[in-house]
């Protein structure tokens, strides 16, 4: 105000916040404002939706022959979702914008954790080693949970408003407790900001359990004796003042990388690559859709569509005929349940896909008025993307059209063949499953019962193989040979029988056959293992299968960290 040569008291300087009826006021403000040559400011616009039409209105009816001085600022919350947008065109195309973004990459990030505090807090706590310590490792934890967002499911299952509201009431709680203790209560600490201050935003028991491990790393008794890594080649900081501990990050933390993380390289590229595969997708379902004949005769939309709708409907096979199918079964064991279930499932998907296709078939034919959901379905076809009829009947996948039929056509050829003779198949393809958890609990419960135990003392073990599923010629007596997994985050080192580090550009790594076999609970090896969940596809979190134990010779944490994970589907 003061370099432009205004001087501000109240009468010339109006701030309205809305909601709560102040619509009125405001709008006596514009209009008095514009007048007298005032600034009006006005505060989240955002929840006063249905007035905003009027403002526009009011704000176009002032834009001429109002005062020169006359200035109008408006604040409001971003919109969760590009649907969620009230803000008018009209508004938005007027005004200079000014958007406060949340700052990108570790060190922006760690500067502004620590940008919260200033050198009167690190001197407030009489245990000032310890205070400091702990401050800055939280300063990092706290930046690298809001960051790690980015690297999607592979960093968070889901997505958390990490707040710094977070960071300052542990900061509190910090020097609560120091305060109050002869003994640093790391257990305590680590309870309180791992289940409460920041786990109180999570709601999946994966991202509970690497929230708790990147505190377990950071927050421990060695950070006072000068080893702790908060990263490779970050070493937790010493007594430092203030601006002591700004210079380090700017001197110390090594450039952007997914290693700031317990993340690997491969990490980014996964991100990235999924990026511009969205990208990509947008761009070409915004081409116009123009169904006349180009120049020289260039295929259709509608030609193109037809062709695939036809081959699609030869190569579906008939359905499974579960009545003659359950004729030829003399015992109703877990594994035939799990066997009739899978083929009523797919009996489902595939006459939904054969009335679809039919249906769209006489629609191009003309014999049917086209619906909107002819219609969808024929721009799936056109963009290779899967119909929204089929997706809720079928099974997780991020495959486009093309590669999803085809793994369909997989999946009925392997159910045929067990429901052939229904004898268990030498190797099975999990993924094949629309419900591959009904097939490990009934390994659980045959076993159970060929040996009289109850069920819930029954768990299962993994254990890796060192062949492939053509090096099986049978089934083994008890259990299952699984194949067709994939490790994320890392692979399996087949000659050591360990995980360990992935290979560069290897994004995802085949496992070989693992033997699968149920075991009463308190049998089972729980040293040097990691417990690694197991996900349908790579958007994991609701994909969620079944939790294998797979041998390690390195701390599990550094597993937790990276992310690491079996998938059913690349």
């Amino acid at each position: 105000g003061k370099k432009l040569g205004y001087t501000f008291n109240n009468r010339n300087f109006h701030n309205v916040s809305l909601g709560q009826g102040q619509e009125v006021v405001a709008e006596r403000a514009l209009d008095l404002a514009a007048k007298e040559g005032h600034w009006v400011i006005l505060q989240n616009i955002h929840l006063v939706a249905k007035w905003l039409s009027s403002l526009e209105k009011k704000l176009e009816q002032h834009s001429e022959g109002s005062h020169q001085d006359f200035r109008v600022f408006i604040s409001a919350e971003p919109a969760p979702s590009p649907d969620s947008h009230v803000i008018p065109q009209g508004i938005l195309e007027n005004s200079i914008k000014i958007t406060n973004e949340a700052p990108t990459g570790m060190h922006a990030n760690l500067h502004k954790a620590l940008d919260n505090f200033n050198q009167d807090t690190l001197e407030m706590c009489t245990r000032e080693n310890e205070f400091k310590s702990i401050l800055f490792a939280l300063c990092y934890f706290h930046a690298v949970v809001a960051e790690r967002r980015k690297f999607g499911p592979q960093g968070w299952n889901r997505s958390y408003p990490f707040n710094t509201g977070d960071l300052t009431i542990s900061v509190n709680v910090l020097y609560n407790y120091l305060e109050a203790s002869s003994k640093v209560p790391y257990d305590d600490l680590r309870y309180l900001f791992g289940e409460i201050m920041y786990g109180g935003h999570i709601t999946d028991d994966w991202d509970r359990r690497l929230c708790k491990t990147y505190l377990e790393e950071f927050i421990k008794p060695e950070m006072l004796e000068g080893e702790l890594l908060l990263a490779p080649g970050f070493p937790l900081p010493g007594n430092m003042d203030y601006n002591g501990y700004h210079q380090y990050i700017d001197d110390a933390l090594p450039p952007e990388s997914p290693y700031l993380y317990g993340l690997h390289p491969n990490a980014e590229i996964g991100f990235l690559t999924q990026t511009s595969e969205k990208l990509f997708r947008i761009v070409l379902e915004m081409q116009p859709r123009d169904t006349s004949t180009g120049e020289g005769g260039v295929v259709t939309r509608e030609e193109t569509v037809k062709a695939l709708l036809e081959e699609m409907l030869e190569k579906l096979m008939d359905e499974f005929n579960i009545a003659e199918l359950m004729a030829k079964v003399e015992e109703r064991t877990p594994y035939i349940v799990v066997a009739f279930q899978e083929c009523e499932r797919m009996n489902i998907l595939t006459s939904e896909i054969k009335r679809s296709l039919k249906e769209l078939e006489l629609g191009l034919k003309g014999e049917l008025t086209m619906t909107s959901d002819m219609e969808n379905l024929q721009n799936a076809l056109f963009l290779d993307t899967v119909p929204e009829s089929w997706i809720k009947r079928a099974y997780p996948s991020t495959a486009s059209l093309g590669t999803w039929f085809a793994d369909l056509l997989t999946r009925i050829k392997e159910l045929e063949a067990w429901t052939g003779d229904f004898s268990l198949p030498s190797s099975v393809w999990l993924a094949g499953f629309f419900n591959p958890q009904s097939f490990l609990t009934a390994i659980m419960q045959s076993t159970a019962r060929k040996n009289e135990w109850p069920l819930d003392k029954v768990t299962l073990q993994c254990d890796v193989t060192k062949k492939n599923r053509e090096d099986f010629a049978s089934p083994p007596r008890e259990g299952a040979y699984v194949h067709g997994l994939f490790m994320e985050g890392a692979r399996w080192d087949v000659q050591t029988g360990i995980i360990t580090d992935a290979r560069l550009k290897e994004l995802t790594a085949a496992m070989p056959v693992i033997f699968i076999k149920a075991i009463p609970a308190d049998k089972q090896d729980t040293r040097s293992m990691y417990p690694c969940p197991v996900y349908k596809t790579r958007q994991r979190g609701p994909t969620y299968v079944w939790t294998f134990n797979l041998k390690t010779r390195e701390n599990p944490s550094k597993w937790v960290l990276a992310g690491v994970a079996l998938l059913l589907q690349t």
